[in-house]
């Protein structure tokens, strides 16, 4: 199986030289799942997109520092690229940024959460018709650091799970697009990383409490092979 990762975000010198870019987030979190994947990376802000949309099985639209309602050309370009994937129903899985993106992309609306930042190791509780990931009231958990959210989805959307904060936290669109708002592909130590670097934008509280949190275990594994079977299938 071929995946094509949109890598929307370029994260700091700092950053890379320990962790990597979010292709090579994704590409440790996905082949640890299935060694023998390809993965071929688009650098959407160099405006590098597929010749062919079929050249790949399916995309993975990373998250990324921007917000998907500014008006930038490559956010622009990217939502119709999304619209042309969603009428070919291409199989096309959205992180964070991705999730809000495709919504966005589709006449749904994402904005800023009332409460503020959501950050730190997240219940993400399934509440809708799920039955191919989890039943109604199980819980799986992720890490999150997001200040916008999916707020209306987009028609023929599908709510499949929520988090205390955040009531769209995992969705889909027939059986060709699954977004979720947390992030599979962060490793803890990179979450620490990030909430040292926002400690003050966050505040003493929700800094602590997002740290604390972090202690708990995550399900970016069972996600991982989630994705993976989605776009097999």
């Amino acid at each position: 199986m071929k995946i094509g990762i949109l890598n929307t975000d370029a994260l700091k010198p700092e950053f890379v030289a320990v962790y990597g870019e979010y292709p090579d987030m994704f590409a440790k979190l996905l082949l640890a799942v299935d060694p023998k994947l390809e993965l071929v990376t688009y650098e959407i802000l160099r405006d590098e997109y597929p010749q062919d949309i079929n050249e790949v099985d399916g995309y993975v639209i990373t998250g990324s520092k921007l917000s998907v309602y500014d008006d930038v050309p490559w956010i622009n370009k990217l939502k119709s690229f999304v619209r042309e994937l969603h009428a070919a129903k291409k199989k096309t899985v959205g992180i964070c940024f991705g999730h809000q993106l495709i919504a966005e992309a589709l006449g749904g609306k994402t904005a800023q959460a009332e409460q503020g930042w959501c950050v730190g190791v997240q219940t993400t509780t399934f509440t809708g018709d799920a039955s191919r990931f989890g039943t109604a009231g199980s819980a799986f958990q992720l890490i999150s650091n997001h200040k916008d959210q999916v707020q209306e989805l987009p028609e023929g959307g599908t709510l499949l799970a929520s988090t205390e904060s955040c009531p769209m936290a995992m969705t889909s669109i027939g059986n060709h697009i699954l977004s979720f708002q947390g992030h599979p592909e962060f490793s803890k130590e990179y979450a620490r990383a990030l909430l040292d670097m926002r400690r003050e934008i966050f505040g003493e509280s929700v800094y602590q409490a997002a740290v604390d949190s972090l202690q708990q275990r995550d399900n970016s594994e069972q996600v991982a092979n989630w994705i993976l079977e989605f776009i097999a299938d």
